[in-house]
């Protein structure tokens, strides 16, 4: 369900450590008030505490707010831990997140750019 409402809408990560015991209120002071970003804006954003097995997703869907909270069975996400900062997520990002990998794939193939042929 969770990956259903995150595929095709603009998905923020919150990077580093979040206090899973926030609510709605708690979670929406850290979007606008650490992040800078809109909390009423059509965008989901993500949130994972210290030990990487639960996440937070924050979504106003109009005329409220939608918490959704994850925990795995096994495994951990792979959270970036730089403080403060909030990255917009491609669709193939995040389903990265979603199956336990890295955001950022150091073999990944990077987008090309155009460059001046001969």
């Amino acid at each position: 369900m969770l990956t259903e409402i995150l595929i095709g809408a603009t998905v923020y990560i919150v990077t580093g450590y979040t206090d899973m015991r926030k609510g709605i209120d708690g979670l929406a002071q850290i979007v606008e008030g650490t992040i800078g970003k809109d909390v009423y804006s059509k965008a989901v954003y993500l949130f994972c505490g210290r030990n990487n097995t639960k996440m937070k997703a924050l979504v106003w869907d109009g005329d409220g707010f939608l918490l959704l909270y994850k925990r795995l069975d096994n495994g951990r996400y792979r959270w970036p831990r730089t403080e403060c900062e909030a990255k917009q997520l491609t669709s193939q990002q995040l389903r990265w997140l979603m199956e336990g990998l890295e955001i950022e794939q150091k073999k990944a193939i990077k987008p090309g750019q155009r460059k001046c042929l001969y």
